[in-house]
């Protein structure tokens, strides 16, 4: 079972003593408070029934001192059955607690992988920039290249055509000379 606060159950107790009591005023405030507080916590009377079966101590422990001390007493069933019971209920509990523990991981690893996929999709978004601003310097660098091409072949070919003209000229102006 769970552990219960000392706090709790020493109001509970000291309720149950008031109902217990024989002034019919205390007894009947004490039961209405009893009964608020299981229904804002909504406990029903079978519920009211075993946290107290839980809490109490076993019937045969507290009979007795002689018969607790006997090293050679006898478990009867009802005693294994609730050694059982306590056995089960801890499992419950460490099952519950492994469980929270589980899904408190879960949902951390759930917020690293959302993490991690908005840091994937960033490192993309950069990495394709860089690519495309890494082909736009090659391209400016080939259209550089051919442009410049183009204008020393021009300049290249006026060049040879004014050499040609000026050799050509003279040439052709010395027939006119004899």
């Amino acid at each position: 079972m769970s552990t219960f606060d000392p706090k709790e159950l020493k109001i509970l107790s000291d309720i149950l003593a008031l109902v217990l009591e024989d002034q019919p005023g205390q007894s009947a405030t004490a039961l209405e408070a009893i009964k608020n507080r299981a229904r804002r916590n909504n406990m029903t009377g079978g519920a009211l029934k075993n946290l107290f079966q839980a809490i109490a101590p076993d019937p045969s422990q507290a009979r007795t001192t002689t018969r607790s001390s006997r090293a050679s007493r006898t478990t009867t069933p009802m005693d294994e059955h609730r050694a059982q019971l306590r056995q089960m209920a801890e499992s419950i509990n460490k099952l519950d607690r492994d469980l929270r523990s589980a899904r408190a991981q879960n949902e951390t690893l759930k917020s690293q992988l959302y993490l991690t996929q908005q840091a994937r999709a960033e490192t993309l978004a950069l990495l394709s920039q860089a690519q495309t601003d890494a082909r736009y310097p090659r391209l400016m660098i080939i259209f550089m290249a051919v442009a410049a091409g183009l204008l020393s072949g021009i300049a290249g070919t006026e060049v040879f055509h004014l050499f040609q003209h000026t050799v050509c000229n003279a040439a052709d102006n010395a027939r006119y000379l004899y």
